[in-house]
């Protein structure tokens, strides 16, 4: 497994573990088999967990703490989220501390390397398009303002504490509060960032406008702030077939048959769909480690040999962005 550098981690394999197949978000899978799929990831050298408590309402995070119940590997890096809406600020510090003391109970650690805010970023007086998520977006979105004045002072009261390493933003919110953030004096060490050929967020998006994912990484790597690759296989549609059942009118689904191309393309070349999207995603520059949304060990044997291949020519990224355009 090839390490890459990531800034408050020193280094990380390239490819991380994340906890929606572990949490069983995608597709079918047992418990015995995520901790298996765990132990034989670590000893192919994979060195960082991606975690959240909404994986499968903590079921990733208690997957690895069974994994690791005779002791934690001291090369092991573990990530957990907070997706904290909007708050009071004086409640900003004690929710955050909260759900980070349930997923540290989870795990059976005293710390996390790294903390993320999971909140969409948003405008201060911004509202979504769609009524229905307006309605309800303060659940899952988090005020500009409050973001800079509650969530930062207490993601760094929790450092001092040696509760978390260093903290993070996913950056799939609003893209120019992402983008301000990442030019902001106080930036998170990491920054998460849709990772694929068709650079989408699929429903993740609500924005109704393009997620600017290679505007941010390009914003990432200028600003020091290392570079998460989420999204590799955009939730399946850029596989062969999805793992679950799905919203005929959802954007997911429209960007499975956006992928046709790209399903023909990894056919012509004789790989799997999933494996040419790892390899795509593993040779964009300035990403730090891929997250891989897998959930046993058949899935990850086959990340593991697509890591091992050699990156993607230029020309052959080219042929793949032209397969998804089409």
């Amino acid at each position: 497994m090839h390490t890459r550098p990531m800034n408050s981690l020193e280094s990380v394999s390239a490819l991380t573990l994340g906890g929606g197949g572990l949490g069983q978000l995608w597709g079918e899978t047992t418990r015995a088999e995520c901790v298996a799929t765990v132990r034989e990831a670590v000893d192919a050298g994979i060195t960082l967990f991606d975690l959240a408590p909404l994986y499968g309402k903590g079921e990733s995070e208690r997957v690895l703490g069974e994994a690791f119940q005779g002791g934690w590997d001291p090369t092991v890096r573990v990530t957990t989220k907070c997706q904290l809406g909007q708050r009071e600020d004086e409640a900003v510090l004690p929710r955050l501390r909260e759900n980070l003391e349930r997923s540290l109970d989870a795990l059976g650690r005293d710390h996390v390397d790294l903390y993320f805010l999971h909140s969409n970023i948003i405008p201060n007086d911004y509202t979504f398009p769609d009524p229905a998520i307006a309605a309800v977006q303060d659940r899952f979105a988090t005020r500009e303002r409050s973001y800079y004045d509650a969530v930062i002072p207490a993601f760094e009261a929790l450092k001092a504490e040696g509760l978390i390493k260093a903290w993070g933003i996913t950056g799939i919110g609003y893209p120019p509060t992402v983008l301000r953030a990442l030019e902001a004096t106080q930036r998170p060490a990491v920054v998460q960032v849709i990772t694929n050929a068709l650079n989408s967020a699929g429903d993740l998006n609500r924005f109704r406008e393009p997620c600017q994912a290679g505007r941010i990484r390009e914003a990432a790597n200028a600003a020091s702030v290392s570079v998460m690759g989420i999204r590799a296989v955009q939730g399946g549609a850029l596989t062969a077939a999805f793992d679950r059942p799905m919203d005929e009118a959802g954007e997911d689904m429209a960007d499975y048959r956006r992928a046709e191309g790209f399903r023909a393309l990894a056919q012509r070349w004789g790989v799997d769909p999933a494996d040419l999207a790892h390899r795509y995603a593993l040779s964009l520059p300035g990403v730090a480690t891929v997250v891989l949304g897998i959930k046993n060990r058949q899935e990850l044997k086959a990340a593991l040999a697509a890591e091992a291949a050699p990156p993607l020519t230029e020309e052959e990224k080219a042929l793949v962005a032209e397969a998804v355009s089409q």
